[in-house]
Formats: C-alpha cells, sequence, structure tokens
C-alpha cells in the first residue's frame, strides 16, 4: 500500500482527499490511499513518518507551508523560489524534498481568467503567507505588477485601512489567499469596501470550500468576475502527483 496526505492544523474543508480517493479509483490503484493528518505543530512530523512507514508523498497547507522547511533535507528550485513548500516528496533513502506546485498551479488558472498583462492589469493580493508568495511569483512571470495587503503594515505592504475606492478602482484584480471565508466560517470575508467594486474588477479567491465564499459573493453582486480555488486545486495536485511519481 502506497499512502499519500495532507498536513495541516485544521482539515475538515479540504477535497484533497476526496480528490485522490477519486483519482486512483479511475486509474484502478487499489493500491493507493489518501489520508488527512491534522498536526498541532510542525514538530509532529518526524513521529507521523516514523508511524507511516507506507507514505510515499505529502501535501502540506496552512499554516505550515513555510513551518516545515526546518523537518526537510533539501528544497527543489520551485520551493526555494516561493519561500514556502506545498508538496514533499519522501524518496527511498529516507530523504525528504519540499516543491512548491501552488504557484504553477495558479498560474495557468489564472492566464484563462485575466488576460491583461503590464502595468494597467494592477493587483491586490490579500494575505502574506505561504500561499501568497506562491501568488506573487506567479503574478510577477505573468507581468502583472501587485500589492501585498496585510492586516498590518509591514514593510512595503498596504494595510486593509488604506485599500480606498480610489486603490480598488487601480488595481482590477483582487486575489484572496487568506482562509477568511472557509468552511465552516462562511460569514467570514477580508474587510474591503465592497461598495467599490465595479464590473470591471476581477476576484479570485484561493479557497474553494464553500464553491462561492461571501468574498466572491460580494464580488458577483457588484457585477465583478470571480473565480474560485478549485481549478488550482487540481492543477497543484496533478503536479505533485507527477513529483511523487516521476
Amino acid at each position: 500500500m502506497r499512502t499519500f496526505g495532507l498536513i495541516g492544523r485544521s482539515l475538515s474543508h479540504s477535497f484533497s482527499q476526496t480528490y485522490f480517493t477519486q483519482k486512483f479509483y479511475r486509474l484502478g490503484l487499489d493500491d493507493c490511499r489518501y489520508e488527512l493528518f491534522e498536526l498541532a505543530s510542525p514538530h509532529e512530523l518526524p513521529s507521523l513518518l516514523a508511524q507511516h512507514s507506507d507514505l510515499a508523498g505529502l501535501n502540506v497547507t496552512i499554516p505550515y507551508k513555510e513551518q516545515i522547511w526546518p523537518y526537510l533535507t533539501d528544497v527543489a528550485s520551485s520551493a526555494a523560489l516561493v519561500g514556502a513548500v506545498n508538496v514533499i516528496e519522501l524518496r527511498a533513502d529516507g530523504t525528504l524534498i519540499g516543491h512548491n506546485t501552488d504557484y504553477v498551479g495558479f498560474r495557468e488558472s489564472l492566464r484563462p481568467f485575466y488576460t491583461a498583462r503590464g502595468p494597467e492589469s494592477r493587483a491586490l493580493v490579500l494575505g502574506t503567507g505561504g500561499a501568497a508568495k506562491a501568488v506573487g511569483v506567479a503574478l510577477r512571470e505573468l507581468d502583472i505588477p501587485y500589492w501585498l495587503v496585510s492586516r498590518d503594515a509591514l514593510g512595503p505592504h498596504l494595510t486593509y485601512a488604506e485599500l480606498t475606492p480610489a486603490v480598488l478602482a487601480a488595481h482590477p484584480l483582487i486575489i484572496n489567499t487568506t482562509p477568511l471565508g472557509t468552511y465552516p466560517d462562511v460569514a467570514a470575508c477580508p474587510p474591503l469596501p465592497y461598495a467599490a467594486l465595479t464590473p470591471q474588477h476581477y476576484l479570485y479567491d484561493l479557497v474553494y470550500n464553500p464553491r462561492e465564499t461571501l468574498f466572491l459573493q460580494k464580488g458577483r453582486e457588484a457585477g465583478a468576475q470571480t473565480k474560485n480555488g478549485f481549478d488550482m486545486l487540481e492543477r497543484q495536485a496533478e503536479a505533485a502527483w507527477d513529483i511523487w511519481n516521476k
């Protein structure tokens, strides 16, 4: 039996297990299974590996995409580029290699949704964690200038208090990389001046459960184009599968 899995702090919202279980069924892979491993801390990773000798690959989600680094043997160029890990390759010799497939998944998911490029295509990236780093790399590769937005004043980042209607008007693409709105906390959303949204805006939420977060709902009601993160989930998952089976 080959076991794959997802590690994170709270995983009740995740579709990864369903996605891979269905994939294994379609491919007739009776010797593969996918499990959810909730860890109170990344310090629990060595113990998890010791308890599950059949582990063949892991995904990493919030909030461990950056915290997991000290427990890895090495990182691939994708993870070094982003500064975060969402895939762990477990090699036969016991080494753990960190990869990042988030940024490729997001980049390829964004291409058909938002086609503007260059200085007038500016974006706001809500959040500053590992997912935001992956989004930032993808935006740079697509030639889309952006600002990170955080709750607190951190270096060159904008704060939510600085997101005036004029700032929103100058940034047609808004990407939520925070967990706000994720099931079961579906009544939460980033604190934006939603009344300033227009049909010229594009809202992308990395959250995919629920299908339409309050962030996306408010955007849709303003006439904006909206997209959730399920397409990104599929793309990054397939890239992870390729890494585990190369």
